[in-house]
């Protein structure tokens, strides 16, 4: 079977969760010993040897089209490249939410969430409106959906009606090469302290991070010293966050982007990493800390519980008080400290990219048979 892949998220130069996705899946589904064939497309070159050459035996290295386009690459270029070129690929999988207007082939599709539904006020009206045209139109006519998690699947059937027997949840694989490391040369790199709460992520109103820099202000009484490290680049509406924390730049560092070097040496030098999102698809980073050793305390909504299972303290998070316990306890209790990081280890095991990238496949072989 020749399988097409969108790999546009795989040349953006500062990934947040959907590119490591895409990338990582990418790369295992060319490392599977499979007989088909593969056709990568681009709309920038891909990094200097990018993708890797197969390791696996069978696997075969795959074919790659740069096709530049300025401006809705996915719906006009793409949609021409798979309308006009010979031969087609038997399927195309599209790891990134929009499925292309012209799409003359079996496709799947991954959706990572429908946060813009749950929480409409957290996104502008402009992205909110084409997130819901673009997940409506995947929704109803791709061959079939990936969700990252059961709680997106029950979101696509409530907010677009897709019927179970069209969407599969496929868990993405947890971090490779994160471990715990001293985290002293990172510390040093950005002046932290030695006790501080650490969120990683885009800074957005969804990331509920206003309540976690209230959450850890009420903490300051019994832990003076304490900062709170927020890791990641402004999103979009901002700026009442970045207010917020200038306001509290007494104990709240804002780091922008952190390259993925450090984020190892990050993690560990944090005594408890926080993620009290409102909403999230899957959440990279909860994995990331527990790969480093870090306890977790994270929200109890959408698929946080399905990711942290019991490795992690779970909040609601709309209860500033209980989250600032939540991370309390954490700060308070050497044995629940030692506890969470020895759980979070055990959970990572449930995330594979290979198993991943195997339920991908059957995927796309069931869509390519189904025409």
């Amino acid at each position: 079977m020749h399988i097409g892949l969108d790999a546009s998220r795989v040349t953006v130069a500062r990934r947040t969760g959907t590119e490591r996705y895409a990338r990582r899946l990418i790369e295992a589904l060319l490392a599977q010993p499979s007989p088909h064939t593969f056709s990568l497309y681009f709309r920038d070159p891909p990094p200097p040897g990018w993708p890797p050459v197969p390791a696996s035996p069978g696997a075969r290295a795959p074919t790659l089209r740069v096709i530049p386009f300025p401006r809705l690459w996915t719906h006009l270029r793409l949609s021409f490249e798979l309308l006009a070129r010979r031969p087609r690929p038997d399927a195309l999988f599209v790891p990134a939410h929009v499925l292309p207007l012209v799409h003359p082939l079996p496709t799947v599709v991954t959706i990572h969430d429908l946060g813009y539904r749950r929480f409409p006020q957290a996104h502008p009206p402009g992205q909110r409106r084409y997130l819901d045209w673009s997940t409506r139109f995947s929704a109803r006519f791709a061959a079939h959906l990936l969700a990252d998690s059961a709680a997106t699947r029950r979101d696509l059937a409530e907010f677009y009606g897709a019927p179970p027997e069209k969407v599969t949840v496929v868990y993405p694989g947890g971090p490779e090469g994160l471990t715990r490391v001293d985290p002293a040369p990172v510390r040093a790199r950005y002046g932290l302290p030695d006790d501080y709460v650490l969120h990683v992520g885009t800074l957005q109103p969804r990331k509920n991070l206003a309540r976690l820099m209230e959450a850890v202000a009420a903490l300051r009484g019994r832990w003076p010293g304490l900062a709170l490290v927020l890791a990641g680049r402004p999103g979009w509406l901002a700026e009442p966050l970045l207010a917020q924390a200038h306001a509290c730049s007494a104990f709240v560092r804002l780091l922008d982007y952190v390259p993925a070097a450090d984020l190892p040496g990050l993690y560990s030098g944090a005594r408890v990493f926080a993620f009290p999102s409102l909403y999230e698809g899957f959440g990279f980073p909860v994995l990331e800390a527990m790969a480093c050793g870090t306890p977790v305390v994270c929200a109890n909504t959408a698929s946080l519980p399905e990711l942290a299972g019991e490795a992690a303290l779970l909040v609601d998070p709309a209860d500033t008080e209980a989250l600032a316990a939540a991370l309390g306890r954490v700060l308070g209790e050497p044995n629940l400290r030692a506890g969470l990081a020895a759980r979070g280890y055990v959970q990572l095991q449930r995330f594979s990219w290979d198993r991943a990238a195997q339920q991908t496949l059957a995927v796309l072989e069931m869509a390519a048979r189904r025409v």
